[in-house]
């Protein structure tokens, strides 16, 4: 089938930067849209950042201005920087993908999520 693996999570200090990276490989025949979400302890999953097929970028406000979400088509991997990071971006960050596989179904996967850990 298909599968997502993220990389790049980690310990950071409050002002810090990191770059996540989630790569798709499988059967995929395309990958339309490109995202990362956000879980922390107690709370609902959230939505950080997303990137269309075309480049279009949507960001949640909490992350507008900081976080930069990218895209290498000829690797299908999605990028996600994280610049001035806070203690409240602590969380498990997945990635997802929306793919058409070689067999003609369209899925929205998921990555195996990676914590990412902003001490101040």
């Amino acid at each position: 089938q298909v599968q997502l693996v993220e990389s790049g999570g980690g310990l950071v200090q409050a002002g810090g930067s990191l770059r996540l990276s989630c790569a798709a490989s499988g059967s995929i025949f395309s990958i339309n849209a490109m995202g990362w979400y956000r879980q922390a302890p107690g709370k609902q999953r959230e939505l950080v950042a997303v990137i269309t097929s075309g480049g279009r970028r949507n960001y949640a406000d909490s992350v507008k201005g900081r976080f930069t979400i990218s895209r290498d088509n000829a690797k299908n991997t999605v990028y996600l920087q994280m610049n001035s990071l806070k203690p409240e971006d602590t969380a498990v960050y997945y990635c997802n993908a929306d793919v058409t596989t070689t067999n003609w179904s369209t899925v929205r996967y998921w990555g195996q999520g990676a914590q990412v850990t902003v001490s101040s």
